[in-house]
């Protein structure tokens, strides 16, 4: 059966005037829209879909991706306010997002970016935002292991730092002796579990630890390295800024890199600098002497 607020690949009923109707079985048949229907596509067909509620509350179709689906935490943009039903958000389709008063944690103005777990509202059946990310998080204890990569929402800031969901599932905190460099609510990031608390809370940090974060850098670097013609203009005084642009690590992880290839004889710094590059163009393994 098709699902409202999610992706499904549905099959071709017939064809009509505003356009093609498509099979969600239990749900019945769904417009696909004439604007939305690709070329040479046939009764039978199967395409996969978007499936919503219209500004009419009519079941329709859509190629286009939202920028979140339910079950999704994102940062969306609020574009109006209503005052009596709530904040409108841009989630990349032609009808935007509700976000309720009732899900709002304070006053909203357009233009504004909220962080926002979208979900589908048992009564009406359609889809809604809410601030109230924690209540959309996974119950289920946190299964992380540490050193593990994980994909992170930056969701606020606190006198501890960041905070951070996990993997649209879980709460975490970077702290800020973890941070190099300022984030922005709302930006997704890379990180690695450093830990889990006890009550599930996830310690996060942006660069594995020890050689697991040095080994996998030194490759990246030289790959760089070699994309690059043999040089590029970082080294040990590159700004963290320039170096978490580049290689999205802390300057200590980029320095830490830098020694292990040097001690290898892998690399050697330009002198006058800045910058370094290789010694011979060869493959290059990790461990190699």
């Amino acid at each position: 059966m098709a699902e409202i607020g999610t992706r499904n690949r549905l099959r071709v009923v017939r064809e009509a005037t505003p356009g093609v109707y498509l099979d969600g079985e239990e749900l019945g048949e769904i417009l696909l829209p004439r604007r939305y229907v690709p070329a040479r596509l046939r009764a039978g067909d199967e395409l996969e879909v978007f499936v919503y509620l219209d500004s009419e509350d009519r079941l329709v179709a859509t190629t286009e991706g939202p920028r979140a689906m339910v079950g999704e935490i994102a940062c969306l943009e609020v574009v109006g306010v209503h005052r009596d039903v709530g904040a409108f958000l841009d989630w990349g389709l032609a009808k935007d997002l509700l976000l309720p008063f009732r899900e709002q944690e304070r006053p909203l103005r357009r233009g504004e970016k909220v962080v926002v777990a979208v979900y589908v509202d048992e009564k009406t059946n359609r889809i809604a935002a809410s601030m109230r990310v924690q209540r959309h998080l996974s119950n289920r204890a946190p299964e992380y292991r540490p050193g593990q990569a994980v994909d992170l929402l930056i969701s606020g800031k606190t006198p501890l730092g960041y905070n951070a969901i996990v993997e649209s599932s879980h709460f975490g905190l970077l702290h800020d002796d973890r941070v190099t460099v300022p984030l922005e609510v709302g930006q997704r990031v890379k990180g690695f579990v450093r830990g889990i608390r006890p009550g599930g809370r996830i310690d996060l940090s942006l660069d594995a630890a020890g050689y697991k974060r040095v080994a996998p850098l030194t490759v990246q670097i030289v790959e760089a390295l070699k994309r690059k013609g043999g040089r590029f203009e970082l080294d040990d005084d590159s700004s963290a800024e320039a170096i978490r642009e580049e290689f999205g690590v802390s300057k200590k992880a980029f320095k830490q890199a830098l020694g292990a290839l040097y001690k290898m004889r892998r690399i050697r710094f330009m002198k006058p600098g800045p910058g370094v590059e290789l010694v011979k163009e060869t493959d290059w393994e990790p461990g190699r002497g």
